[in-house]
């Protein structure tokens, strides 16, 4: 009896039992399980882009050479002096500014837009000077009227003269006033063509083809001719078909540097193209303070990647190779060659990517070798890191030792 009154006072071992089926109270260490996820897969994303252009994305570094043109009328057998400079054109920039003050009424260009000489570039507010010269061809008229008053004035004195019916003084002063009335006349003629060109003036036409560089003021803004340097100019071209570069040499360099001499310009934005050039102009008057002179080069060729003031690098060759009246020829290296008859070819570097272009090899000369057609001279081809090149792909062009 004792035994059973003391069993109630053990412990239930059922109501311990964890019931699978009952849902257990959400905390928010779920919250701070996403909000991490999150922030690591940010940094991972981060690091990707970052990482991939520096490592598995960044563009193939290959050895380049440069097609050669050698013997009777080749550029030259290789630089003797390098400097850089900056594109310019031939007429430098022209600023077009006005002639006549007047309010701006309309741009009929805008920024990289190519013209024609005597395009309408801009139109000035007009009505005051359309109204001068109405009032000057008013005049005219008025003078006209007058001098044909004169005229018959001066027909009758002149009658009565000869019959005696009034002094000669008389028919002076009838003279005279023929005179000031045509007089007259040329004034007005004068006055209505000045109106005239005033007029024209309203419209602003480019001097010469090329494209418009930028525009000074805005639609509504008063141009006023004269004041400070450049108060009144409204507009800038230049002419991109007669492209140059140019250079300040040092003077001690100077003696390698001589007119028509043979060059190259490089640009910095596209180190894989090669312009050949010319000297035009050495500079009269020496950089007292920098100990240089400036050297002009006129570029024989140019195309939509060459604009003014680019950076670039130009290097002055040394005398061209003349070989007993052989015609020039293009050369480029042996390593650079791949195939092998109708299926020869070599890797170019076109604007950052590798291009495959056909050629035909003529004659061996050892390290080089001729390349009949398919190079027209100056380009990058690819030397060292073909093998693994394919059409298209980003490539880094680093020049060959």
């Amino acid at each position: 009896m004792a035994l059973e009154a003391q069993r109630p006072s053990e412990p239930n071992l059922h109501s311990l039992r964890i019931d699978p089926t009952a849902r257990q109270p959400h905390g928010r260490h779920w919250l701070w399980s996403v909000f991490l996820t999150l922030i690591i897969a940010a940094v991972i994303g981060g690091a990707s882009l970052w990482l991939y252009p520096r490592t598995i994305g960044r563009p193939s570094e290959v050895d380049v050479a440069y097609a050669q043109v050698v013997g009777n009328g080749a550029a030259a057998t290789g630089p003797v002096l390098s400097g850089a400079g900056y594109v310019v054109t031939g007429d430098r920039y022209v600023s077009i500014g006005v002639r006549v003050p007047g309010r701006i009424d309309a741009y009929e260009v805008q920024e990289g837009d190519f013209v024609r000489k005597g395009a309408v570039l801009v139109r000035l507010d007009d009505r005051d000077y359309r109204a001068n010269l109405r009032r000057a061809q008013a005049n005219l008229e008025l003078a006209q009227a007058n001098l044909t008053l004169k005229q018959k004035q001066a027909q009758r004195m002149k009658a009565l003269h000869a019959r005696n019916l009034i002094a000669t003084q008389e028919l002076d002063v009838a003279d005279n006033e023929l005179a000031v009335a045509l007089a007259q006349i040329h004034q007005a003629e004068a006055q209505m063509e000045s109106a005239r060109v005033d007029l024209d003036y309203t419209t602003l036409t480019a001097p010469t083809d090329g494209i418009v560089l930028e525009k000074l003021k805005e639609v509504g803004e008063i141009a006023v001719p004269g004041g400070f340097s450049g108060a009144g100019d409204l507009i800038r071209i230049a002419n991109l078909k007669d492209l140059r570069a140019e250079v300040d040499i040092n003077e001690v360099d100077f003696r390698r540097v001589r007119l028509h001499q043979h060059t190259e310009v490089i640009p910095d934005a596209y180190p894989d193209r090669k312009y050949p050039a010319q000297v035009v102009k050495v500079y009269p008057q020496a950089n007292r303070q920098k100990g240089t002179i400036k050297v002009e080069v006129k570029l024989a060729k140019v195309d939509e990647h060459l604009r003014p003031d680019m950076s670039v690098r130009i290097n002055f060759l040394a005398e061209p190779v003349k070989e007993n009246g052989a015609a020039p020829r293009i050369t480029v290296p042996k390593s650079a060659v791949r195939g092998t008859g109708d299926h020869t070819f070599v890797w170019l570097v076109r604007n950052e990517h590798a291009a495959k272009v056909p050629i035909r090899v003529g004659e061996d000369f050892g390290e080089t070798v001729q390349v009949l057609n398919g190079l027209d001279g100056g380009e990058a081809v690819i030397v060292a890191g073909s093998d693994t090149v394919f059409e298209g792909m980003r490539v880094q062009a680093k020049a060959s030792e």
